[in-house]
């Protein structure tokens, strides 16, 4: 491994995902730079070298190995890698897309990052206009600049995508499409080697790859991590609430990790009715399998769009007599006017927080007091370097284990101490 510089490693950011990608290179320049201070140390001390002769000479098997003459930067320092691709965007007056990559990827391990929930205004057509996209633009987006990579000379192909776009058309209940899978399929026709996604919406997705490797990431252990910031696990009356029988699963891995009771809402829909917006759903009746009385409630979710089934679950659960009401949404889209609907909620008293991660990128989220947003740009990074090298993904598919010594580590009558892992290395 190249520790001063991994020359066929690049990132390409499509207009939507460029705010996610760029967190997510902070932390590779961190990691790699980390590894190459470590390694440095080790080999010096094992082999009784001097650490500046060292790094010179680890200089020297790069340029030495490298495709172009040499690699820029001195010979007796740590020289930084260049992860992002200069890449072009061009929409046309007749909604086309057009990327151009400026960089050469040729026989690169390129991984291609897109946030298709982005709904802010982006910059296209080298700044000269500010454009808000739809889920079916960045999707196009998506298409070109896979095309492009591919064109280019891309050794292999990974997706980025903390949101799988279209990931609830995922079951076939009459005359309609498998759309979540029909895009699982243009991937794989366009010879993507990987996906790495978020929380997806269903497991049944990975059943429409015949090659194609989907990276499934939870963002559970840095959910757990803020929700101990706002609330003392050690003293408060905590339950664990599943919103409905679809996230029993999710709030059932919570529970167990948190060691507290788990309660769930049942609701009664009519589907004769179809949703229209937050205040205007298809949902009858709901009853509380469990009790919250005098407790913390806590409910996760993968995703939030307008916020119906969220805001009648916590209205229900204030009614309920819950203390304080909390949910966590890994995938927090809020789209229409969930917004402003969640601040009434909040002036209401109906809930007291709401934990989402950065896998979205919604500017006005940030500036209310209710929301509190958790980074798991470390995470895709640590996934990144390590599918890149072929390394095991499992401690990072499966945080259980650090997610009980961080529970451990807050009673007080434990001698543990928190550890303190780099970020992103475990969910």
């Amino acid at each position: 491994m190249p520790y001063s510089e991994p020359t066929n490693l690049a990132v390409v950011a499509c207009p939507g995902g460029e705010s996610f990608a760029n967190e997510v290179i902070t932390h590779l320049r961190h990691m790699y730079k980390h590894r190459f201070s470590l390694k440095s140390d080790v080999i010096s001390k094992r082999y009784a070298l001097e650490k500046d002769r060292l790094i010179q000479q680890i200089n020297l098997e790069n340029d030495l190995h490298t495709s172009d003459l040499c690699i820029r930067g001195q010979v007796d320092k740590y020289r930084p890698p260049l992860f992002k691709v200069n890449t072009s965007f061009t929409y046309f007056a007749n909604g086309e897309f057009k990327a151009e990559l400026n960089d050469c990827i040729r026989g690169k391990d390129v991984f291609i990052f897109q946030d298709v929930e982005n709904h802010e205004p982006l910059s296209l057509n080298d700044g000269k206009n500010m454009m808000t996209l739809s889920v079916n633009d960045h999707v196009m987006g998506l298409l070109v600049t896979i095309d492009a990579v591919r064109q280019a000379g891309a050794r292999q192909i990974t997706l980025v995508l903390p949101v799988y776009p279209y990931s609830r058309q995922h079951k076939k209940k009459g005359r309609e499409g498998l759309t979540a899978a029909l895009l699982g399929h243009i991937y794989e026709s366009m010879e993507v080697r990987r996906i790495i996604t978020l929380d997806i919406h269903s497991r049944e997705i990975v059943n429409a790859f015949g090659h194609t490797h989907l990276e499934n990431l939870h963002a559970s252990y840095q959910i757990i991590r803020e929700l101990a910031k706002v609330v003392d696990l050690t003293k408060e009356d905590l339950v664990v609430v599943s919103p409905d029988t679809g996230a029993i699963d999710r709030n059932k891995f919570y529970a167990t990790g948190l060691k507290k009771p788990l309660a769930m809402i049942y609701k009664e829909r009519d589907y004769s009715i179809v949703t229209q917006d937050a205040k205007n759903t298809n949902i009858k009746s709901i009853k509380l399998l469990g009790d919250v009385h005098g407790k913390v409630a806590f409910m996760a979710d993968d995703m939030l769009g307008t916020g119906g089934t969220l805001l009648k679950a916590m209205s229900f659960l204030h009614e309920q007599g819950a203390t304080k009401v909390i949910a966590a949404i890994s995938l927090p889209f809020f789209t229409g006017n969930a917004v402003q609907l969640f601040d009434d909620a909040y002036r209401q008293g109906l809930f007291y927080r709401i934990i989402g991660t950065n896998a979205v990128y919604h500017e006005e989220l940030l500036k209310r007091e209710w929301y509190i947003s958790t980074n798991v740009s470390g995470l895709f990074a640590n996934v990144i370097t390590r599918l890149h090298h072929e390394q095991s993904l499992s401690d990072l598919l499966d945080n259980r284990t650090i997610i009980d010594k961080m529970i451990k580590a807050s009673r007080p009558d434990s001698s543990e101490k928190n550890s303190a892992e780099p970020e992103g290395c475990a969910q």
